[in-house]
């Protein structure tokens, strides 16, 4: 009995002896834990402010010439002579291409002859009615023989004319392959004429925009090559399209330098309206989820600490329960300010709302107010309460019409 009691007395022993080191360790190991800094995460910020907004619908658009034609012989013939080069402009009227008329021009030449033969007869033939002469009838005769000589000329001239190509109005003319000595039949393609100053812009936009969209109003076209051209609307098809009710609208663009080319895609934004006044951010401040908008915003860390601490009463009051007990061997809470005299900042998760999109800035019309620090990088690393260092050395894009950089 008594070697049983010993027993039990060193086990009891032995287990206080473990359960002291223990104890022992895990204090050391909270006294480090207390002793390390606080974590923290460094990130780039910006005060959200109002920033004027003008009202506009984005489409992308087509370029079309204002005149554009594919140039083309009216009549047959081997070409003896071309007068412009591939890609180059052109006025009004230039000769282009000249075919072949010799023959043409030797029966002009006998057409001419009895035009003046037929012009002579007929002022012989007056002279002679008036001192009777000769009929009436046969008068008529001789001016119906003048009429048609001087008509028959100028059927020969205009066939000439036809086998002159010209430009019908000042553009760019385009390439050809066509060369003197080949035979070209009516019709057959020369050369592309476009005239690409002004252009035009086709684009679409929703029934739902008619309302706000006019005549007039101001365009602006942006290409993939980085230029950009200032517009208006000039026309709004009258008719919506049934199978995408969608409408049609046309805008004239200047385009001196002639950059751009028909058949070019652009992004078209037009006008809708007078100026609004938005919060404005950079759209990598805000994080895009399935379950809404939020934003990090940076706030004082005492604040925060109240405002937690009021939620966690409030929802416990709602839900008729206690508090729990704070830990008496939890670590103390951080101070509120750093060693360089730094008021703590914490980050706090912030569902908003937003609204329009430009370049590289969104609107917020819910969930921020004039004035908060918005953490615009490095909210992958981010958690409600967890303090943050604001280093704005190197910040996000914040450009509403941004421009590819030539390289």
């Amino acid at each position: 009995m008594k070697r049983w009691l010993i027993l039990i007395v060193a086990i009891i022993a032995i287990i206080a002896i473990i359960g002291g080191i223990k104890a022992m360790q895990f204090k050391t190991m909270m006294a480090g834990f207390a002793s390390q800094p606080e974590p923290s995460a460094t990130v780039s910020s910006v005060k959200i402010a109002n920033a004027d907004w003008n009202p506009t619908l984005s489409a992308i658009g087509s370029l079309r010439a204002v005149r554009g034609v594919d140039l083309a012989v009216e009549s047959a013939g081997l070409v003896q002579s071309i007068r412009f080069a591939s890609g180059q402009g052109v006025a009004q009227g230039t000769t282009l291409v000249e075919l072949v008329n010799d023959a043409d021009r030797a029966r002009l030449v006998s057409l001419n002859t009895a035009k003046d033969l037929a012009e002579a007869n007929f002022r012989r033939a007056e002279a002679q009615l008036k001192e009777d002469i000769i009929s009436k009838a046969e008068t008529d005769t001789a001016r119906a023989n003048r009429d048609a000589a001087v008509a028959a000329v100028k059927e020969q001239q205009a066939q000439i004319a036809k086998k002159t190509l010209r430009a019908p109005f000042a553009g760019r003319l385009g390439i050809t392959t066509i060369s003197p000595g080949q035979y070209l039949n009516p019709g057959d393609k020369v050369v592309t004429l476009q005239q690409l100053d002004p252009i035009h812009v086709d684009f679409t936009v929703p029934q739902s925009a008619l309302s706000r969209l006019m005549v007039g109003q101001a365009v602006i076209a942006s290409a993939e090559n980085g230029v950009s051209l200032t517009g208006k609307v000039v026309a709004v098809e009258p008719v919506v399209d049934t199978g995408t009710r969608n409408v049609k609208v046309l805008a004239t663009l200047p385009n001196p330098d002639g950059k751009l080319l028909p058949g070019m895609f652009v992004k078209v934004q037009a006008s809708t309206g007078a100026p609004e006044q938005y919060l404005t951010l950079p759209a990598t401040a805000v994080t895009f989820n399935p379950y809404g908008e939020t934003v990090f915003v940076i706030v004082d860390g005492e604040v925060y600490a109240k405002e937690q601490a009021d939620k966690a009463a409030a929802q416990a009051k709602a839900e008729n329960r206690e508090l729990p007990k704070a830990d008496p061997n939890a670590p103390p809470p951080p101070p509120a300010v750093d060693d360089k005299g730094q008021r703590r900042r914490v980050a706090k998760q912030v569902f908003i709302t937003t609204g329009a999109v430009r370049g590289d800035q969104v609107a917020i019309v819910k969930g921020l107010k004039q004035g908060d620090e918005v953490v615009t990088s490095g909210q992958l690393k981010l958690k409600n309460g967890l303090k943050v260092l604001v280093d704005n050395t190197v910040v996000p894009s914040n450009d509403q019409s941004p421009q590819p950089k030539d390289e």
